[in-house]
Formats: structure tokens, C-alpha cells, sequence
């Protein structure tokens, strides 16, 4: 198929047809192999790695012998999602998905708290009401190797290219306006972060720059109030009793508080994603906020909107109302549970952690003052 036929090629998630290429793809990479090998046998690995790297290779194509759609991808992706929502929350809930229409195709819009579980329980909760996964916005920052990058696209995720600049950023952008659009005219929804990055201090904020991103494609066809509306944009809150990297995040914003800058070591956020999945989180709710109707003329009036109901939606934990300060039907092993994330930094780090907890209790009462 041509470029022109094609236009999104090089950033879309992959199709049914491409699927067994890429499998067989992962499976032969050593990289690849050596990563999972050691994740296995962490013990093992270091002396006879060599030795097990061919029955970890035979193992994985076994499991992925009979798949052959990017369904039957997510389906095996499922079962270990299955695993760890089993191993590490305590609960999961969600309010408002029963008011949306399982035919329709949305723009979920959501903060973002975990690189890689807010997109993974959006389309988990969707998947438990009968209703199609979403496509999921990932920077390339992420996708720094070949497999990891195959992986993510085998799982419905699209390439947001950060790392391009001066016109070939605006090329960039335009495209991905023009490919998200396209996604929900044909019926396939869309996962996006409010912002670039985490809330790293639990402030959750919508970037207007990604609304006038959303825009960059459609100037010359349509209004800005009229595209927002086109988009169907629902806000989603994501709150997780415990952030698995909450530690990290308090550590990084003292060194930033303290010594002026953080300098993020090889590959880190690799490793946050994999204390995202396998970390305690305890109780995690997803709250799916109304579809946006009304007409927002500018991208500032969006994202007021859509901060408002990320805000107001936003479900308190006891590990929230904690750190606030405020005392409620809260339990001793609740109180121990929050107590125990405190003592996992250092005195000066400790205030950072504990407003972490309490920005959405504040900001929740500043929306209703």
C-alpha cells in the first residue's frame, strides 16, 4: 500500500495482516529474549541465560502460536491483566461507562498518573462492559527499542513523535491531528493524557497546547468549537489509592526542589512502567465523565471543561483524605497502609509525598468554592 493510500503508516497501530510478521519478529530478537528470560529466572538468567533463552523462545511462540488478529493480541494481553488487577488492587470500580453509548467511538481524554496502567484500565473496564478497546496515544520517548515499539502497536497504541522539531515537529503534529480525527470518524476511539507527562505532584491540569494540537488539521474545514465537538471528548479521572511510584515521584521533585534539577538515568521510565504494573495499588476507580457538547471557542475554555470534570469526578481514597488531613471512616490498616508510603522516602521528601495524596482533596474543594 502507498504513502498515499497509507498516510499514517509509520505512527498507526498495526493491522490483522501484519501481525504474524511482527510476531515472528519479537520472538527473534535477543533483546528481547534476554529481558524476558531474566524477568523468569532472575536467578538463573546471569549464568545460564544461553542455555534458556531457546525454551523461553519456544514457551512465548507456543502462547502466541494461534494468534493471528490484533484481537487475539489483546485477548492474551487480557489474561495477564487479569493476573495482576488480581495481585496488585485491592478493588477496581468505575462510574459512568454505562452512560456511554457502546456504538459510538469517544476521544477519552484523562490525567495521567502511571505510564502505562491509566490507558490499560480504561480498556479493561471498556472490555468488561462488552464495549471495543481503545487506540492509545504513547510518545516515542517510550518506544527506544525496535520490540517494545512492535508490542505497543500490536496493542492498539500510535506513535506521538516528540522527539522531532522546528518543521518537522509541525508535520509531526499535524499528522497526528489529522490521524486522531480519523480514528473517531471511523469509528474507533482514542485514548489521550491531559499533558505531556505525569502529574508527578497530583495536580491534574489539562495542556491547551494539546487541544490546539487536536485543532492543527481541520483549520481550513471547520471552527475550533466545531472540531472539539466532532472529536466527542470525554474526560476520564483515573485515582489509584497507592501510586507504585510514588516514591520515585516524591524523590524527583525534592532533587528539583533541593539541587535545582533531576536527570532521568537510561531507561527510567521503563523501569516506572514496570513498577507500575507489578506495584500495590490498592483501590483504583475509573470515572468516565460526560461527553462535551457545548460549544468551547478557544482552547483555554476546553480545557477548563475538561479540567472541571477530571477535578470533580476524581474519587478520594483514604490515602487522600489522609494526607489532607481529614478523618473519616478510615481504618487502622488503612492509616498503617498510607503510613508505610511515607516511610518509603526521606524526611525531606516526605512533605512532597504526603501533598501528592492531598492536591486532589484540595483541588476538589477549590472547583466547589
Amino acid at each position: 500500500m502507498s504513502e498515499q493510500q497509507d498516510p499514517y503508516k509509520e505512527i498507526r497501530p498495526y493491522n490483522d495482516s501484519e501481525v504474524a510478521d511482527t510476531l515472528t519478529n519479537i520472538l527473534h530478537n535477543d533483546e528481547f529474549l534476554t529481558a524476558v528470560t531474566r524477568y523468569q529466572f532472575p536467578k538463573m538468567a546471569a549464568r545460564f541465560g544461553w542455555l534458556l533463552k531457546p525454551f523461553v523462545r519456544i514457551a512465548l511462540a507456543a502462547k502466541v502460536g494461534e494468534v493471528d488478529s490484533i484481537y487475539d493480541f489483546q485477548m492474551l494481553v487480557a489474561n495477564y491483566m487479569k493476573k495482576m488487577i488480581a495481585r496488585t488492587t485491592t478493588k477496581l470500580s468505575c462510574s459512568g461507562i454505562d452512560l456511554l453509548d457502546p456504538e459510538e467511538a469517544y476521544l477519552f481524554i484523562s490525567n495521567h498518573r502511571d505510564i502505562a496502567m491509566d490507558p490499560a484500565f480504561v480498556n479493561w473496564v471498556r472490555h468488561q462492559y462488552g464495549m471495543d478497546t481503545v487506540r492509545i496515544a504513547i510518545g516515542d520517548n517510550l518506544l527506544q527499542k525496535p520490540y517494545v515499539s512492535d508490542i505497543m502497536r500490536l496493542n492498539k497504541s500510535f506513535i506521538v513523535n516528540r522527539s522531532a522539531t522546528g518543521r518537522e515537529m509541525m508535520k509531526a503534529l499535524t499528522q497526528l491531528s489529522s490521524y486522531i480525527d480519523h480514528s473517531i470518524q471511523s469509528g474507533q476511539s482514542i485514548w489521550l493524557a491531559q499533558r505531556e507527562g505525569r502529574a508527578k505532584d497530583g495536580n491534574d491540569a489539562t495542556d491547551p497546547a494539546l487541544l490546539k494540537m487536536l485543532y492543527m488539521a481541520h483549520r481550513k474545514a471547520r471552527s475550533f468549537a466545531e472540531q472539539g465537538k466532532r472529536l466527542n471528548i470525554v474526560p476520564v479521572s483515573i485515582s489509584y489509592e497507592y501510586d507504585p511510584c510514588d516514591y520515585l515521584k516524591a524523590n524527583e521533585l525534592y532533587a528539583k526542589a533541593t539541587e535545582g534539577g533531576y536527570e532521568k538515568a537510561q531507561f527510567e521510565d521503563i523501569s516506572s512502567i514496570v513498577k507500575g504494573i507489578t506495584g500495590d495499588k490498592g483501590h483504583v476507580h475509573i470515572a468516565f465523565g460526560d461527553p462535551i457538547e457545548d460549544d468551547f471557542d478557544s482552547p483555554e475554555a476546553l480545557a477548563e471543561e475538561i479540567d472541571r470534570q477530571i477535578i470533580s469526578n476524581y474519587y478520594l481514597h483514604p490515602s487522600n483524605l489522609l494526607a489532607a488531613g481529614q478523618d473519616g471512616e478510615i481504618s487502622s490498616e488503612q492509616r498503617e497502609g498510607f503510613e508505610s508510603r511515607l516511610a518509603s522516602v526521606s524526611e525531606g521528601a516526605r512533605d512532597i509525598l504526603r501533598q501528592m495524596y492531598a492536591n486532589p482533596v484540595a483541588n476538589q474543594k477549590n472547583l466547589q468554592e
